[in-house]
Parts: structure tokens; sequence; C-alpha cells
């Protein structure tokens, strides 16, 4: 029964990542026969590029938010919706669940951060005599990050809410009542207590999911851009969106720079695993 999970997952995880280590050791332009140059992607992304270095940072500041506060804010709605009633915890799950799942949701972020008078955050801005000139959200690099931070934490209660969810309701009601007479008699205690080391697996599977969405995050910038009717190429935004992600796609399929795209590719892979590993270490330390 594994066989054709696990057929599926050999041809299309463990090859090509393997493909993409080999190949980040050589100089591919998907025409010519792929040429070894060693440590010289490496070496280049750190010491020649400007612009790896940006989206570097650009990754870190928005994995380094999004991650942490996307998955607080899954415990927390989830703790809250799972204490309502069951037919009134369905409507909220389905409410909570289904920006996850709004493709549309980008057109929508960018009328609200509308570059003109008309936007929805400028006119209450005017309103309130707080701007005197329309704010360019999605084209001054001093506000767009923000806005993408804002669009990604809002497109994040997906499979880690649900996830936490089924463990708050997998609970056995009667560990509660037994903490009860045992002397504990806050929420707090019960959730540190007795809610936590129940859901180790939700939380490892949580943590998993919110740091491999937040690191791998490349679409909420381009997207939001593309709505906005905005150049998308980073070039407009000073780099300002730039991820890992995006500009690994760039320079693998506009500069056909596919070895050097690989050995991005593989840095972004050993990132998300040492940032797993840590946080992993760390909830198996505190739920067991």
């Amino acid at each position: 029964m594994l066989l054709p999970f696990m057929a599926l997952f050999f041809l299309f995880i463990v090859i090509p990542v393997v493909l993409a280590m080999i190949l980040s050791f050589t100089d591919f332009n998907l025409v010519q026969f792929p040429s070894f140059v060693g440590f010289e992607n490496y070496v280049r992304m750190f010491l020649d590029d400007d612009v790896f270095l940006i989206a570097l940072k650009n990754t870190l500041v928005f994995a380094l938010i999004t991650g942490p506060v996307s998955y607080f804010l899954c415990l927390f709605l989830a703790w809250l919706v799972n204490e309502l009633s069951p037919r009134i915890r369905t409507v909220f799950t389905f409410c909570l669940y289904v920006p996850s799942m709004f493709t549309g949701a980008y057109s929508v972020w960018a009328y609200i951060f509308s570059g003109d008078q008309y936007g929805f955050v400028n006119s209450i801005l005017s309103r309130l005599g707080l701007m005197h000139e329309p704010l360019q959200w999605l084209s001054d690099p001093q506000y767009i990050m923000a806005v993408c931070i804002i669009v990604q934490l809002w497109l994040s209660l997906g499979t880690a809410f649900l996830s936490f969810l089924a463990g708050f309701q997998g609970i056995d009601k009667e560990q509660y009542e037994a903490a009860a007479i045992d002397g504990i008699r806050n929420r707090f205690q019960e959730f540190a207590l007795i809610t936590v080391p129940n859901m180790g697996p939700q939380l490892l599977f949580g943590a998993v999911m919110q740091i491999g969405s937040s690191f791998a995050s490349g679409a909420v910038g381009q997207q939001l851009l593309i709505a906005a009717g905005t150049a998308v190429d980073g070039v407009a935004t000073d780099n300002a969106v730039t991820t890992i992600v995006t500009y690994m796609t760039d320079t693998g399929t506009n500069y056909m720079e596919m070895g050097y795209a690989c050995a991005i590719a593989v840095f972004l892979f050993v990132l998300m695993l040492s940032f797993n590993h840590v946080i992993q270490g760390f909830l198996k330390k505190h739920s067991a």
C-alpha cells in the first residue's frame, strides 16, 4: 500500500533534490551540457551577488515575523474555536480556513492598499486627517514588505489551524477534571500542563508547515504587484520584496542559469532544515 506513495515521493522529491545538489556545482544553461565549476556558485552567492544578499535578508525578516506570529495565531484561534458549540465551531472553522484557499484575495488586498486616493486604507487615513498625499503601499519599498507580511498572516490560517483544532478536540476531558481536583485553578495552567503535553504531534506538524510556508513564500509579493498592475521584476521596488524563492525562479527561468539557481535552492533547503531542526528540538523538549 505504501509503494505508490514511495514511488511518487522518490520520483518527484528525492530525485529532484539529489539532481539539484549535483547541478549546484555546475554551470548549466539548459542548452549546453553542464560543466563542473566546484563551489563557484556558492562563493558567488555570498561574495559577488548583492541581490541574493537582499533576498536573503528579506526572506529572514519575512520568515522570522510571519512564521512565529502565524504559528501562535493559529494556535490561539484554534483554542478559541474549540471552546464554541459544535455548530458555531463549524461555521468559524470554515470562515477562518477559507482565506488559505481564496486565490482572489490578492485583488482584494490590492484594492485595500491601492496607491490612489480611492484605496481603502488611503481613504480612511485621509478622512482622519493623517495623510495629505496618497501613500504608495505597493510600490514604495518603505511599505510594501509590511503589506506582504499582513497579507501572509491573513492567508496563514490553513493546515496548521486545522491540525491544532483536531489536537484540541482529541484531548480527553477527564484529564482537565482530574487536574482541577489536583489543584489547577486557571486556564493558563491547564494549557501549559495538560494541553501542550497532549498536543506534541500537532504542535510539531504545525511548526513544520508554518516554517515551510514562511521560508518558501514568494508568491505574496509577486501576486500583490500583479494585482496592483506594478512591475514584478523587483527593480521597481528596489527588491524590497524579492525573496530567495523569487530570485531563484528569476535566475533559472529568465536568465537560464540553472546551476546557480540550483545552488540557491540547495542553500534554502539547508536553511529550512536547520530552522526546522531547532524548532522541533525545542517543541519536543517542552511538550514531552
